[in-house]
């Protein structure tokens, strides 16, 4: 702020004050008037690219923020705010060159090297990302972020000990950090002491919990109560939980069963493809979440011709792309939608995924709730293929009921709500894969566990993969796994996987509304 006066100096306090405050229209009017007054002054210029960056006016904060930096070409902050800026806008190559320049630039700015980190971990490059966080731990160990982020990257790359030092590193700044214990409850082959139970719920005993810190501490206390064989109490613990997510964002079990049916109906219309082999570079894993999905693309991505690249959005982020682009939402605009439309949106998704494919052929795109649109792969990305995994009802609907899901509403808050998803996706799945047989194959998680070589044949010919041994090791493949199952795919198969018996009962909600099922 070197040339401003006391005055100019208060009015930039203030507008900085505003953007924390989110009171925009305020910060934007001082800042103007600060422009007029000082239009060569780098500050006022990186206040004013925050502020269109929190408006969403992308393209107006990267032009400011640019002009600051022509004037203070070694200002890391404005750096650092750019390469934000640039990232909103989906610039990410780009970002990161900028975030890599600020960390050269300061140092010891641990900002820059915090935002690095994210974003490479979100890239999926868990190896750089570590570097990036732990240089920012190192440089304010009381950023939590910091220290959560480091822990989650490093549980990508099963390195867990190294992450379970980072979550506790946050437990030792903030007690009740919920994401620190809910990063220690994820590291599932390294379960909670006895002591960390007490810990635990001597924190959700205080009165001044906020809501995220008190549904994640219940949902790790769930889990190492029933490590403990504790089942009464942890069944209350994750039921007390995800009642309070669900009055966060309640799920609407009856509007969303239609939605399926309309979308079952629309997809039987859908125009022949133009290109009947367009996708065959990518493989689908869908299915309910916890029922197996990470454990076959850690075999798929085993394989040395597949890149495993987990849970993406981009098949999502096309559909609403058309979506907005025709200011219709799905399933309204599929009758109008033509063969050379599905083409360009097949084409669209292959370009945003090129950079799975640098290194092998073929990628995987296991979000598991990608089942809603495979009915639309059929004439968007005929030659993919879709792998739907199946795990006993019981055990994935108890499973998903002991995970917390940060996307509200989510159906996993409620038992009956977890029945009736598990309904409308099987009943789609199923009208799905029997007008596309060859192009979806129903893989059952338990035929793995009785008979694993024959399966992963299985797998591989239907993928049109040629048996590799690499994939019957699949545990010792090196990459990173961005899921809740990260510590699970790195250990051998485990035939004692199953748990919703021990709570008899506590489960009749689910266990009635999985009996109304058709087939199996």
């Amino acid at each position: 702020m070197a040339g401003l006066s006391a005055s100019e100096r208060e009015r930039l306090h203030a507008a900085a004050r505003a953007i924390r405050d989110g009171q925009l229209d305020a910060a934007d009017q001082l800042l103007e008037q600060l422009h007029r007054l000082v239009p060569r002054q780098a500050e006022v210029l990186r206040l004013q690219g925050i502020a269109a960056t929190r408006r969403g006016r992308f393209d107006d904060a990267v032009a400011v923020l640019r002009k600051g930096l022509a004037l203070a070409p070694d200002d890391a902050l404005a750096m650092n705010d750019l390469a934000s800026a640039l990232a909103r806008r989906g610039e990410s190559d780009e970002a990161l060159t900028v975030w890599r320049q600020a960390c050269v630039a300061a140092p010891d700015y641990p900002m820059a090297w915090f935002n690095l980190g994210r974003n490479l971990q979100q890239l999926g490059d868990s190896e750089e990302a570590v570097r990036a966080l732990e240089r920012a731990a190192v440089l304010a160990p009381d950023l939590l972020p910091a220290h959560i982020l480091a822990g989650d990257a490093l549980v990508h790359l099963g390195r867990f000990d190294d992450a379970a030092a980072h979550y506790r590193a946050a437990l030792a700044v903030h007690p009740c950090c919920g994401d620190a214990w809910r990063g220690l409850g994820n590291i599932k082959t390294r379960p909670l002491s006895s002591d960390d139970i007490a810990a635990l719920q001597a924190q959700l005993a205080r009165q001044d919990l906020v809501d995220s810190d008190r549904i994640a501490m219940g949902f790790a206390l769930g889990k190492a109560l029933e490590d403990h064989g504790r089942h009464p109490e942890a069944f209350a613990a994750l039921a007390e939980a995800n009642a309070r997510m669900r009055r966060l964002a309640p799920w609407q079990a009856p509007a969303f069963s239609a939605h399926v049916a309309r979308l079952v109906e629309a997809t039987r219309h859908l125009p022949a493809p133009v290109d009947p082999a367009l996708g065959e570079e990518v493989i689908f894993i869908v299915g309910l979440p916890r029922s197996g999905s990470t454990l076959f693309e850690q075999i798929l991505a085993a394989h040395p011709q597949v890149e495993g690249a987990s849970e993406l959005d981009d098949l999502d982020a096309v559909i609403a792309e058309e979506s907005n682009r025709r200011r219709q939402p799905l399933p309204a605009w599929l009758a109008a939608a033509s063969a050379g439309d599905w083409a360009r949106l097949g084409r669209r998704y292959l370009e945003r995924t090129a950079r799975w494919r640098t290194r092998r052929p073929r990628h995987t795109d296991k979000l598991p709730e990608n089942w809603l649109h495979a009915g639309l792969l059929a004439a968007m990305l005929p030659g993919a293929h879709i792998v739907d995994v199946r795990r006993d009802a019981m055990e994935a609907g108890w499973s998903c009921f002991k995970q917390q899901f940060y996307r509200l509403p989510h159906f996993a808050c409620d038992l009956a709500d977890i029945a009736a998803y598990t309904r409308d996706y099987e009943r789609a799945m199923g009208d799905w894969q029997a007008a596309r047989p060859r192009r979806v194959r129903i893989q059952r998680y338990e035929a793995l566990l009785e008979r694993p070589e024959d399966e992963i044949r299985a797998l591989l010919d239907f993928c049109g993969l040629p048996f590799d041994p690499a994939c019957l090791d699949y545990h010792r493949a090196m990459r990173s796994v961005r899921t809740p199952s990260a510590s699970q795919v790195r250990q051998p198969l485990r035939s004692d996987t199953a748990r919703a018996d021990h709570y008899g009962p506590l489960l009749d909600p689910l266990r009635k509304g999985l009996a109304a099922r058709t087939g199996p």
